[in-house]
């Protein structure tokens, strides 16, 4: 099927009357692309991460502009005539001149393309000494001595091919044994637990603050011929959330592993204490160069320290010994 793009050119005070007269027109699905929202978006959850790539700060400077998707079809000529005819009256309501220039630019997209061209910049990768990310959609090249784990990340979960995850699978692959039983918080699409089995892991539990981590993990896990019986996903926020902490407290764990953001790595450290078993490791990632500092002052708080210490692309994973 063949969809239209079309991006209408407005401002920020006009988004809302732009999605009113779209809406009148029976439009109601809408995609804002505006860079002062962007930015109060990143000012507001900063907690979430510590880097914004340059290029999805530069893709945000641009004009504020409202998208719709249209079907190309025989009745899209008449659907942008009307589209043209309600922006020239609305055009017409704006006295002060505020709202953009309220005109509009298309674009062509098949929606094959549209759901899958992402896909084009994820090809197999090796990773650390035994492990071989290998995309469903791609046929395996030739025989491999290592470990293929199979991934269909979906288009919002980690493919396990940035440095963050890297360096925890790295790390994994030094820590997991016949007897671990591992803990994985902020899992998405399963990555990090789903290979620990796949590593020889006795059992693992996985849980993400998305609920989507459910069955996207799931079916990664089908997908590796995980035993499904030793692979136990959960959504929620176990910082927060007491149900969920003690649903999760009733063992202790060999490995927790939290591949996140600095800030959510030090408010866990409290709750890694109390979820790793003796002897344990906790191996945490997400952390970049410029906080590292502040993730080691506070888990010096918490009598923390690394035993080892790995670094790719600006950023840092470690592993915490108890």
């Amino acid at each position: 099927m063949e969809w239209t793009k079309v991006s209408i050119y407005t401002t920020a005070a006009g988004i809302d009357f732009v999605c009113d007269m779209l809406s009148e027109l029976g439009i109601d699905g809408v995609e804002i692309e505006d860079e002062q929202d962007f930015k109060d978006f990143l000012k507001e959850n900063h907690k979430y991460w510590d880097y914004v790539d340059d290029d999805l700060l530069k893709e945000k400077e641009k004009e504020t502009r409202v998208n719709i998707y249209l079907e190309t079809n025989n009745e899209l000529p008449d659907k942008l005539l009307s589209l043209k005819s309600a922006l020239a009256e609305l055009a017409e309501k704006d006295i002060s001149n505020e709202w953009g220039r309220l005109e509009i630019d298309t674009e062509g997209i098949n929606e094959e393309d549209w759901a899958n061209n992402w896909k084009q910049y994820f090809h197999p990768m090796e990773v650390g000494k035994k492990i071989l990310i290998q995309p469903e959609w791609e046929p395996q090249s030739g025989k491999t001595d290592r470990i293929v784990f199979t991934v269909n990340p979906g288009m919002t979960f980690g493919t396990g091919t940035h440095h963050t995850t890297k360096l925890c699978i790295e790390e994994l692959e030094k820590t997991v044994t016949a007897e671990t039983e591992l803990l994985d918080i902020g899992c998405g699409s399963g990555i990090l637990s789903i290979i620990s089995l796949l590593l020889g892991a006795k059992e693992a539990w996985a849980l993400d603050i998305d609920p989507a981590c459910e069955h996207v993990a799931l079916d990664n896990a089908v997908l590796n011929g995980v035993d499904i019986s030793k692979y136990h996903i959960y959504s929620g926020d176990i910082i927060t959330d007491k149900t969920l902490f003690d649903k999760l407290a009733v063992r202790k764990y060999n490995v927790i592993a939290a591949n996140i953001v600095a800030d959510v790595i030090i408010a866990l450290l409290p709750t890694v204490k109390k979820l790793i078993a003796p002897g344990g490791t906790f191996v945490c990632s997400g952390i970049i160069d410029d906080r590292l500092n502040d993730v080691l002052t506070a888990m010096e708080s918490e009598s923390m320290a690394p035993v080892s210490m790995s670094k790719a692309g600006g950023w840092v994973a470690m592993s915490i010994q108890f």
